[in-house]
């Protein structure tokens, strides 16, 4: 075989470079796009005026290079301010970050949308409220931290938010009857949002509801804790309005009032594995206040735990008010010595005055009852009190088991409520029989397939 030219040489030289300075980029643009290596995206600590050039590479962003003490004691609010509104901006994905063993005093804050980017918050550390109601003076006492018109966002971690709540609740009219009734906090909002996920995460102590979504489409909640003693008033631990589209499963709650409630206008509710006390139970309603119009479809519950709840499974309605609430499928729910398991109230009154009997009411059909046994605190384990102008109808139970904690028999209580039931049912049904107001089995598939 002959020697190789010099021109040869100098062109397996070549390519020899340039094969290695393809391999040098290759390699060095999947090294960055590992999650684990996020730190290297992250621009130097002298904040938020570094190079523009710089910040349009950045994926994460953490509170403390923002000023974020995270000692509890400094207001870190502005550094949480800042943060969100550089992820906000940031086209594609980006990620804000609290840190592990860190607490972090915010006081109320907006986090504002429409994003460019699809966001991760990534709770590691502890969030606290300022534990004195006057620092809400001049600002709107309902929200502590509240998401407007933010889509496509994940709130993951396990960290921890506490609302501070006990000044709010001594000072709470339901507590000293003494004091003027107002509204207090509520600790997390989601307001006009879409596609969220919110799950893994610790929330405690919040001044009044825990976690609500009004206005939102596309909602996913799955492993939260929720915490509050169960004489703290009006803490909700989920609160769901005018939304729909909302999967709730595999979360522990514990509060002073409903474990999960759902008004209107929400529909397509799906409920899943949920262990819930103490509280009020999961309640559909109250529905129509002050003569309102409000309407409830499609709500799935499959899949609970109710220990010592002051109810169980509720829908509540108010006297004059106008809609329907319908579609709903309650099953496979164990109860432990609970007051109220089974109630359809359409004559609630959450008021200190005396409500008025009224002709008008929310239309109340197709419910299902499946599946629910345990112990009931008091004799009347299933209250079914409908209205005499808009009777409950098609009403359905199957397969009930619900005996005295206390060891005496249980009954039920029926006002123009009629359905049928179907298998072993106890205490026996009451219900006004008629072959146009037989009940069917709703089923959680056919109702929730678009979740």
């Amino acid at each position: 075989m002959g020697k190789p030219s010099s021109s040869s040489a100098s062109s397996c030289g070549s390519i020899i470079i340039l094969s290695v300075y393809y391999i040098c980029i290759c390699s060095f643009s999947n090294f960055t796009s590992v999650e684990g290596f996020d730190s290297l995206l992250r621009l130097p600590h002298s904040g938020p005026n570094t190079n523009l050039s710089l910040s349009k590479t950045k994926t994460v962003f953490y509170v403390n290079d923002y000023g974020a003490k995270g000692d509890g004691i400094h207001d870190d609010t502005k550094a949480f301010k800042d943060v969100w509104k550089l992820a906000c901006s940031q086209p594609g994905k980006a990620k804000i970050v609290t840190q592990a063993a860190k607490t972090y005093l915010v006081r109320p804050i907006t986090f504002g949308g429409p994003c460019k980017a699809k966001l991760k918050f990534r709770m590691s550390g502890t969030i606290i409220a300022p534990n004195d109601p006057s620092a809400w003076d001049s600002l709107n006492a309902q929200r502590w931290l509240y998401f407007h018109k933010v889509d496509h966002l994940t709130v993951d971690g396990s960290g921890k938010i506490d609302g501070m709540g006990q000044e709010w609740w001594a000072q709470s009219c339901k507590i000293n009857t003494t004091n003027a009734c107002r509204r207090a906090p509520t600790a997390m909002t989601f307001h006009k949002c879409k596609d969220l996920n919110v799950k893994k995460i610790t929330m405690v102590n919040s001044q009044q509801t825990h976690l609500a979504f009004t206005q939102c489409v596309q909602v996913e909640v799955s492993n939260v804790i929720v915490q509050a003693p169960g004489s703290s008033p009006n803490t909700d631990g989920i609160h769901i309005s005018s939304s729909t589209l909302v999967d709730i499963r595999e979360s522990t709650i514990g509060t002073g009032d409903d474990c999960i409630s759902i008004v209107g206008n929400s529909s397509v509710i799906q409920i899943t594995n949920i262990t819930c006390g103490p509280g009020h139970g999961i309640s559909i309603g109250s529905l129509g206040k002050s003569n309102s119009s409000a309407s409830v479809n499609d709500i799935s519950v499959d899949g609970a735990i109710l220990s010592n709840t002051e109810n169980g499974l509720r829908i509540k309605t108010c006297q004059g008010g106008f809609g329907f609430a319908t579609n709903i499928a309650f099953q496979n729910v164990w109860m432990e010595k609970v007051s109220n398991p089974i109630v359809i109230d359409q004559y609630y009154c959450d008021s200190p005055v005396e409500c008025l009997n009224q002709t008008w009411a929310i239309k109340v059909q197709n419910i299902s009852f499946v599946g629910i046994k345990g112990t009931s605190a008091t004799d009347e384990a299933i209250r079914f009190a409908c209205s005499d102008r808009f009777p409950c109808e098609m009403l359905y139970l199957e397969d009930i088991q619900l005996i005295s904690y206390n060891g005496g028999l249980t009954n039920c209580f029926c006002w123009e409520a009629q359905g049928s039931f179907s298998g072993l049912v106890f205490p026996h049904p009451c219900f006004s029989h008629g072959e146009s107001y037989l009940g069917r089995k709703v089923l959680p598939g056919s109702v929730l397939q678009s979740i």
